[in-house]
């Protein structure tokens, strides 16, 4: 009797898995903008790197070039690691940390306060740098959330226009609820749209040319929502690394 041989796949390399799972989020994100008759161009992958070991941060790095963090010690130890990636500080910033934070983000999603504004510009003078940050709004209302309340910041508008000189405000940012059905997401993501489109369309904008491009919203469970209602930075960390499992 002849016995069938059992054929097993040989798993997949780090890089490998990395590389499908960008390959299933880059997919996904061109089906988002091609229903919202967006162009895919507009749209960044930022990959959140919080909960990834460190040999899979590296091995992403040769694949993918824009990644985001949580805690800024923890950006401070990786950035140096890796100068040449764009690293974006996503995570809630407390006023003590503005400046590691500076010194080692290219852009700052979090802004969530007057004070902490007021925080950043002064310590960017100090270090000669105009940052890229986004004003984190708490669209959802949650008191576990961070952030400008959608009337506070249009209330605070004038204000935040004066520190623009000093600090390049790209954008707002927000945070959904959780949820198992991403579509109740999704007017988390149309009215942070709508506040930016106010902001921007305001004269005291246009005469600060303030113009407002970016939207961080969406996660690994609602980026698809988030970029069909206008996200062009999309926070994406357990689908970057799915598959992959520690030593």
């Amino acid at each position: 009797m002849i016995r069938s041989k059992t054929l097993t796949a040989c798993p997949m390399t780090t890089s490998e898995q990395l590389q499908q799972n960008l390959l299933a989020i880059f997919d996904d994100i061109q089906s988002a903008c091609d229903r919202a008759e967006r162009d895919v161009a507009g749209v960044k992958l930022v990959a959140v790197t919080k909960y990834a070991d460190w040999e899979w941060v590296q091995e992403l790095s040769r694949l993918h070039s824009a990644f985001g963090e949580n805690r800024p010690q923890q950006l401070a130890e990786r950035q140096p690691k890796l100068p040449d990636v764009e690293w974006h500080l996503i995570g809630q910033l407390q006023r003590n940390k503005v400046r590691s934070a500076l010194e080692h983000a290219a852009w700052i999603h979090s802004v969530d306060s007057m004070r902490l504004l007021e925080r950043v510009a002064e310590t960017a003078a100090s270090l000669h740098l105009r940052p890229r940050v986004l004003l984190q709004v708490n669209v959802s209302g949650e008191t576990s959330k961070s952030g400008f309340a959608v009337d506070e910041i249009e209330a605070e508008w004038p204000r935040i226009l004066e520190f623009v000189e000093t600090v390049a405000v790209e954008g707002l940012m927000t945070m959904a609820a959780e949820t198992d059905h991403p579509e109740l997401a999704r007017p988390t993501f149309r009215i942070l749209r709508q506040t930016r489109d106010r902001l921007a369309d305001r004269e005291d904008s246009k005469n600060a040319n303030v113009a407002l491009p970016q939207l961080s919203m969406g996660m690994s469970g609602d980026f698809v929502q988030a970029i069909e209602e206008g996200a062009t930075l999309v926070r994406i960390g357990s689908r970057v690394f799915e598959g992959l499992s520690a030593d």
